[in-house]
């Protein structure tokens, strides 16, 4: 399994760890060492003059643009929900993975927050129209359900084929055979998916859609980068017609704009702009500026 958390709700992580006290202008001490002292106005001098600190005041501008328009469409019980899936996605290691981001649990579900927000952003300000729709048909496919037996070396794949050529029971053979304890004790089943399933190897996801006929294993082991994987087709409905789809449609139209940095600085540009952000420190007046024009963001 990839340790890696969803790439969008990492991005804000490293910015969430400084805080940039946005006119700060007194003596107060920060740090001391023999000799010397640190100030926050010097730690404010010296954070506003680098990218990292510019980057932290853009990301806390844009996190309460979006609080302020969005926050009443973003739920806790929805920021609870997505955090709750990915705690039993990672399991027991689920912890060690915060860590090794360099997050507390309260900054994840911030950085949670923050990405649900943005999606309520996206649709408030871009529409799906029939022809995207229709463009999104053209490579739709409907979410199938397989079986797997994943192990661990390919002649053990294939011996496992010749058993089910000769008749032993898939589900029996799974629960003797598989590595993958999460699906082993239910016959190797797995939770439906589709081709744009980001949790399944590729190659995986490209041999499974072969298979035509439910009840079909695949012919030869799969090598993914967890093993030797045989394939067994339990679901695979019709395509039917694309008004049946509309809304996962949609949701695929829009997952893809999330990933697609040229239609999400459209957005944010338009959430910055309605909510009118004004710059009062001159040096940081251009912080804003792959967004908005440095001008409308420090006036006065």
């Amino acid at each position: 399994m990839n340790k890696r958390l969803t790439k969008w709700v990492l991005a804000l992580a490293g910015l969430l760890m400084v805080t940039v006290v946005a006119g700060c202008s007194g003596n107060k001490t920060v740090a001391t060492l023999k000799g010397s002292k640190i100030t926050e106005e010097q730690y404010y001098k010296e954070m506003k003059s680098s990218s990292s600190g510019k980057q932290t005041l853009q990301t806390m501008i844009i996190t309460d643009a979006l609080e302020n328009q969005y926050g009443k469409d973003v739920s806790t019980k929805q920021v609870n929900k997505e955090y709750n899936k990915y705690k039993s996605q990672y399991g027991s290691s689920f912890s060690s993975i915060l860590s090794q981001n360099g997050m507390t649990t309260a900054q994840f579900k911030k950085n949670i927050r923050t990405n649900l927000l943005t999606k309520v952003a996206l649709k408030k300000n871009k529409s799906v129209s029939n022809a995207q729709l229709k463009k999104e048909w053209k490579s739709y496919q409907p979410k199938i359900t397989v079986s797997q037996i994943l192990v661990a070396k390919k002649a053990t794949a294939t011996d496992i084929i010749t058993k089910l050529q000769n008749g032993e029971d898939f589900a029996k053979l799974a629960k003797k055979y598989s590595t993958d304890s999460a699906t082993k004790d239910n016959g190797g089943k797995m939770a439906a998916f589709d081709n744009d399933s980001t949790s399944v190897d590729s190659d995986f996801k490209t041999a499974a859609y072969k298979l035509a006929k439910v009840g079909d294993y695949t012919a030869e082991p799969v090598k993914t980068s967890y093993g030797y994987s045989i394939i067994k087709l339990d679901k695979k409905p019709s395509k039917g017609k694309m008004s049946d789809h509309t809304a996962e449609l949609k949701s695929k139209i829009y997952a893809s704009w999330m990933q697609d940095s040229t239609v999400m600085q459209k957005v944010i540009s338009k959430v910055l702009k309605k909510a009118d952000v004004s710059i009062k420190d001159s040096d940081l007046k251009d912080v804003l500026s792959g967004y908005v024009s440095s001008s409308s963001s420090s006036k006065k």
